[in-house]
């Protein structure tokens, strides 16, 4: 299908209300190269566009979207559940419960290499039973699913025979949604007007625009200048805006953390994982907590600490060299003349990237590195150019977080060879008590199967991780309706959960 594609030379707020009754809001957003929430997530877009079977409420807890209701038979694993009527696609077509087997098929299909795919891989069939009912039978218990039935549904009749990793659909994508598709200007817009027939509600909000801003910085002076109405900042620029009477600044909690990925498929750490607890302890996480989110946030140890099935007690590896060097010198480490640790003859030296035009990754990556430099190991941090090459690094600044039911994010970053595992790490007991989790609707039996995931995770790291992040926003105070207390998700997405119910005032 043909991409609605439009290219201009600038870009003017008020060329999207050319009417004085419409209202327009002008999002900061970072780049899309596709819109394809079935391959991918994480995007702020998707949830304007698309809806899924179900839904999350502002605490975060499921509800109904698409799905207006449903059963689960314990003893069959089969949740049956019945669509709303009526509901068409941004095209007129209607929405069926063949849209939803499609969807589900698609991202399950090996051949189309979704990283969401381990999060449906206990379905063993998908049933129509008719057009708006539909049967998902499990082969084993999974206690996330009505969580994974958030991801949203795309229409089989665009999408039949098309390619899930290239198609022309994903640069102009048609859902269910609150906002409708318009038009996209390669790295400067993406236009969407509201979906006046949006079965749940039409929206109040007339346009939004997500205005590609690449670079932290330029997202608050774009705010400044009236360029944008709305965007993530960083915590150094929150001064900006926080004695401004045209803003109002919201500090939301998050689940989002930021640490060190380790790339075990690269040899260097295939030789050198057992030396990961020794760095652990050479990093001082508050002091990057204070320098670079100016306390905004809450030092890490773990992945699920904005989660209820959180350890605490698990190994917090706070800061401590003689720990760390203790670790080293186990491992057959020795100092060379200039106080750095070797192994083999060789110095400890690594690189880690960081996420061009993003600040806050940029300055963990260089503290951290300055840091492990004085604690005596040869690392360095880059940016590179062209963007980081996940197959070839060595290392990285992550983030990840899970907001909702725990196995979301764990299952599927620690998981040996799924599909949101780029790190490539591998741990027999992570994998065995992500499933025990997974596989049980057992309150206690969950928290204990969590609890020795963290142990087993703490004692052969993953990561290092640094901190959990509030994600910042400043908002143009005519905004209103934005949920400050709402728990937002890795990278600060969520915060455009409830948009049908925004509104702009004396725009």
């Amino acid at each position: 299908m043909a991409a609605a594609f439009v290219f201009s030379a600038g870009f003017s707020k008020t060329a999207f209300a050319d009417e004085a009754d419409k209202t327009t809001l002008v999002y900061g957003s970072t780049d899309y190269t596709r819109i394809n929430p079935a391959m991918d997530e994480h995007c702020e877009i998707n949830v304007l566009l698309f809806d899924g079977l179900t839904d999350h409420d502002g605490d975060n807890q499921i509800i109904p979207r698409l799905a207006k209701s449903w059963e689960y038979d314990e003893e069959n694993l089969t949740y049956t559940f019945h669509l709303e009527e009526g509901v068409k696609w941004h095209d007129g077509e209607p929405f069926t419960a063949e849209d939803v087997k499609f969807t589900f098929e698609a991202i399950m299909d090996p051949a189309n290499e979704s990283e969401n795919a381990p999060d449906y891989e206990d379905i063993e069939s998908i049933e129509v039973i008719d057009e708006h009912t539909v049967a998902f039978h499990l082969s084993n218990v999974n206690t996330a699913f009505l969580e994974y039935m958030t991801k949203p549904v795309m229409p089989k009749h665009l999408l039949e025979g098309e390619d899930w990793q290239t198609s022309d659909f994903f640069r102009a994508p048609v859902g269910t949604g609150p906002y409708k598709f318009v038009s996209w200007d390669a790295g400067q817009t993406i236009t969407m007007e509201k979906n006046e027939e949006y079965f749940a509600g039409a929206a109040n909000i007339d346009t939004i625009v997500f205005k590609i801003v690449t670079d932290d910085n330029a997202k608050a002076m774009q705010l400044l200048s009236g360029e944008l109405d709305l965007a993530q900042i960083t915590p150094k620029e929150e001064s900006l805006f926080a004695d401004n009477d045209e803003f109002k600044v919201y500090d939301m909690t998050t689940s989002d953390y930021r640490g060190i990925l380790y790339n075990f498929n690269n040899e260097y750490w295939q030789e050198n994982a057992d030396l990961i607890p020794a760095i652990n302890y050479a990093i001082d996480r508050k002091a990057i907590l204070d320098a670079v989110l100016l306390d905004k946030g809450e030092v890490a140890y773990g992945p699920l600490q904005r989660n209820k099935y959180n350890n605490e007690n698990v190994e917090h590896y706070d800061y401590n060299l003689e720990k760390s060097a203790e670790i080293f010198e186990a491992a057959g480490c020795t100092q060379d003349a200039d106080g750095y640790w070797c192994r083999n003859g060789e110095r400890i030296s690594f690189t880690i990237n960081a996420t061009l035009g993003d600040q806050v990754r940029i300055d963990m990556a260089q503290i951290a590195a300055q840091q492990l430099r004085e604690a005596g190991l040869d690392v360095k941090a880059d940016v590179p150019a062209g963007g980081i090459d996940w197959a070839g690094q060595e290392c990285c600044i992550i983030g990840w977080g899970s907001p909702f039911d725990a196995d979301d994010h764990t299952y599927k970053v620690f998981g040996t060879d799924k599909g949101a595992n780029y790190s490539g790490y591998s741990n027999a007991l992570v994998d065995e008590y992500l499933t025990q989790a997974r596989q049980t609707e057992d309150e206690n039996e969950r928290k204990e199967a969590y609890a020795k995931f963290q142990e087993a995770l703490a004692e052969t790291p993953a990561y290092t991780f640094f901190c959990y992040i509030d994600a910042l926003y400043a908002a143009e105070n005519t905004i209103q309706g934005i949920d400050e207390d709402t728990v937002l998700g890795h990278h600060g997405v969520g915060i455009f959960w409830n948009i049908c119910d925004w509104t702009i005032e004396n725009q």
